[in-house]
């Protein structure tokens, strides 16, 4: 099957309009099937018990204090902490069968014999088995009697602070705000297991699983996965298919020049690039040294390795988990993205031999800028989340919604640090652009930055007012379609062009490769967000949708493992290859993409596993090896390879950064597989058995074996440590080896170019 760039360009445009229809069409009934927030509720003799306007200050509050980096909300946050619905679930359906034990019996539930506690246990059901007409939420004494006993556990858990649970004193300011922000997760319980208007079940799909409130798993989620099973057989065929059908010219190094590095001249512009690579590196430790810190949170709540006790201070209270594991995901998408923006303004040049005038001041500009941002972002969070801010806590400090966590301020900061990258890549693109059609390799690129500003914008579609259904519609937008759209989008054609730059590739062949599977990705990708909405307050139309596109997400990553494997084979066939330390991290990446977000993902994902497993620690294994083994590798590949063009060839050493390559890879493996992934499927375990609370509660936390478990993440999480520290220190190394720019080169002196702007 032989296919036309021009053929593959036009589907791509039907396949972008039906993602708009359909995800524009998901935004106006995100507003109109949202969980509704009442002007009251109300007691069994009409007092009010709290409002609207008190609902919403508990979400804010919620954002201020950064909780949903300690726990979760509907699923969504931290694995730390408790999930608030369902653990405010769990207290309510206690409360009451507290309060109904009294007033039937005039004892205490626990000392019920079996027939009566059944008694209570249904009466209960009966009471939070509802549904909502509209107006005001009216409350039985017990569920009154349940909200008020909440709100006190809340003010001393959150405000008095817990170290048994890892809970700073002070952590929300005040008991006023504590109390505001149980009403939240009161009310999140609440439509949690109250049917939708005319529906047969609540508005999170019966989520959480809560068998003594009435809440377990619909036929959907049952007939949706075995549905998803078949596509995912059918799709993982279609991908292999596909990929022995579609006739993409294989790289080679057969027939073809490639150029040594020393053969290439390097451009003050790109000194300037290489300048984010440090940068990146710092973050990326200061990231990793904290995720070794989270780690070990899980195992002493309020201590590292005893230090309390001989410094007489817990630090939990000076560096609490929550800003911690924001700091952590922040630093995590700051270093792999100042890579890329590094990279994407290295390449220009070798593809066209241009150097636009000032080009490397405005680089060293945009570097500035984003150093600022970030230092201010960072800082901010801190600031934000210990009320230094006022007022300003969500525009200048922490927005405190999980991978949006810096203010508005600041991500409008970033949103215009990817504008800036856009024009720079612009001018270093130009003669290529000039000389291609709208769908050529150089346009791929800036269409795929392009998309991920664009995506970013939905992040200013919501405040912290906001209904937290709806924000978590729009959250998702910029996560998911992040990480499994643009950023797979800008993948491909990050390593489309570093295959040209390379002369292993004609450039309209890369480009049909790009586009190709810039199509699969969209094509699944971009709807596949869907599967976020199951559980969260959205209508149950994104059951059947979500589980077809996810599944289906499988195709692009079956297409990409194959398409890395392949290039690797051509490389090595070459003894003398040049670019093999590059080659190793785009095929670790590809591989690590299609285990953490094509296999981990896939079984997540499933309905009916997603129902229990959703914001377990198998989540965490899934995002850890689909967040830095894919993104992180390819960004560490195309540092590898922006280097050995930077270095002078005689004083070339790889071997560091192959000892850090397998530091990565090596912890990566064992963080996963031998501790992450084992304490989630006990988690998952204990959900099955009992509730989803269990598994998320600190006595499952605390039991002996997940425990050790969790001490054997130790070895892992070193290695990780250990290669970033090397590969921090190798570009010290590397620093004092760099070769000097031409102060004019021009084309003539690209070897690496000889292939792009001729015609092929």
């Amino acid at each position: 099957m032989r296919l036309t760039r021009k053929t593959i360009a036009k589907v791509i445009a039907v396949a972008f309009v039906f993602n708009l229809v359909v995800m524009g069409g998901g935004a106006w009934f995100a507003y109109q099937e949202a969980p509704p927030i009442p002007d009251q509720v109300v007691g069994p003799d009409g007092e009010t018990v709290v409002t609207g306007e008190q609902i919403r200050d508990g979400k804010k509050a919620f954002q201020k204090h950064g909780l949903m980096n300690h726990g979760s909300i509907l699923g969504n946050g931290a694995y730390y902490g408790e999930d608030y619905t369902a653990d405010a679930l769990a207290l309510k359906t206690q409360y009451m069968r507290s309060y109904y034990a009294q007033e039937r019996y005039d004892t205490v539930y626990d000392s019920l014999p079996a027939g009566e506690r059944a008694a209570v246990d249904e009466v209960v059901k009966q009471d939070l088995d509802d549904e909502y007409g509209g107006g005001d939420i009216e409350y039985s004494a017990a569920e009154l009697y349940a909200h008020e006993q909440v709100r006190e556990e809340y003010v001393e858990r959150y405000h008095e602070g817990s170290h048994a649970r890892g809970v700073p004193e002070g952590m929300i300011d005040s008991e006023a705000d504590a109390r505001r922000f149980a009403d939240f997760a009161m009310w999140t319980a609440w439509f949690s297991h109250t049917d939708r208007p005319g529906g047969d079940h609540s508005y999170t799909n019966e989520w959480p699983y809560a068998p003594g409130a009435g809440n377990d798993a619909t036929a959907a989620a049952m007939t949706w996965s075995v549905i998803a099973m078949v596509l995912l057989v059918a799709g993982a065929g279609f991908g292999i298919w596909l990929y022995r059908s579609v006739r993409l010219p294989e790289p080679s190094a057969e027939g073809l020049s490639v150029p040594e590095p020393g053969d290439v001249s390097v451009f003050p512009s790109q000194r300037s690039a290489l300048r984010f690579v440090p940068v990146a590196a710092g973050l990326f430790l200061a990231q990793v040294l904290l995720g070794g810190l989270l780690a070990h949170f899980y195992i002493e709540r309020a201590g590292f390795f005893g230090i309390e006790e001989v410094f007489g201070v817990h630090i939990l209270q000076i560096l609490p988990f929550s800003i911690a594991k924001t700091w952590h995901i922040d630093l995590g998408i700051l270093w792999i993205a100042a890579t890329w923006l590094g990279a994407g303004l290295y390449l220009p040049p070798l593809l066209t031999g241009h150097e636009p005038k000032n080009q490397s001041t405005y680089i060293d500009g945009l570097l500035a800028a984003v150093v600022v941002v970030t230092v201010g972002g960072l800082g901010g969070i801190w600031l934000g989340a210990n009320g230094y801010l006022g007022d300003l806590w969500w525009l200048l400090g922490n927005e405190g919604l999980e991978y949006l966590e810096v203010g508005k301020v600041w991500q409008f900061g970033l949103l215009a640090g990817f504008g800036t990258w856009a024009v720079l890549a612009i001018r270093g693109l130009k003669p290529l652009l000039d000389r291609e059609p709208m769908y050529g390799l150089a346009h791929m690129i800036l269409y795929a930055g392009g998309s991920i500003a664009l995506l970013f914008t939905a992040g200013f579609f919501f405040t912290p007012e906001t209904n937290i259904a709806v924000t978590e519609f729009w959250r998702w937008w910029v996560v998911h379609m992040w990480v499994e759209g643009a950023f797979e989008f800008f993948i491909v054609a990050i390593v489309g062009l570093t295959l040209v730059s390379m002369n292993l590739l004609r450039r309209r062949s890369a480009e049909k490769a790009v586009m190709l599977q810039a199509l699969l990705v969209m094509s699944t990708g971009v709807i596949g967000v869907s599967h976020h909405y199951w559980w969260v307050g959205m209508p149950d139309m994104w059951v059947p949708i979500g589980s077809v596109f996810s599944t289906l997400e499988l195709i692009p990553l079956v297409f990409i493992l194959y398409e890395a494997l392949g290039q690797y084979g051509a490389m090595t066939e070459s003894g003398d290859f040049p670019y093999k330390i590059p080659f190793m991290f785009i095929v670790a990446s590809g591989v690590w993409n299609f285990v953490g977000a094509g296999v981990l993902g896939f079984f997540i994902n499933l309905p009916l596993i997603n129902y229990y497993e959703h914001g377990t620690y198998l989540t965490v294994g899934h995002a850890h090896a689909a967040m830095f083994g894919a993104f992180g590798f390819l960004a560490l590949g195309m540092v590898s390879y922006m280097l050995q063009l930077s270095i002078e060839p005689e004083r070339w050493d790889g071997s560091w950064l192959r000892a850090s390559f397998w530091c990565w890879n090596v912890g990566l493996a064992l963080m996963v597989f031998v501790s992450v992934l084992p304490v989630g499927f006990l988690q998952l375990e204990a959900i099955f058995t009992g509730s989803y609370a269990v598994g998320r509660s600190l006595a499952f936390y605390n039991q002996p074996i997940v425990q050790t478990l969790f001490w054997a993440r130790l070895p892992g999480d070193t290695l990780i440590i250990l290669g970033t520290a090397i590969y921090a220190a190798d570009l010290v190394r590397k620093r004092f080896v760099l070769r000097g720019s031409e102060d004019d080169p021009d084309v003539e002196d690209m070897a690496v170019a000889e292939g792009v702007l001729s015609d092929d």
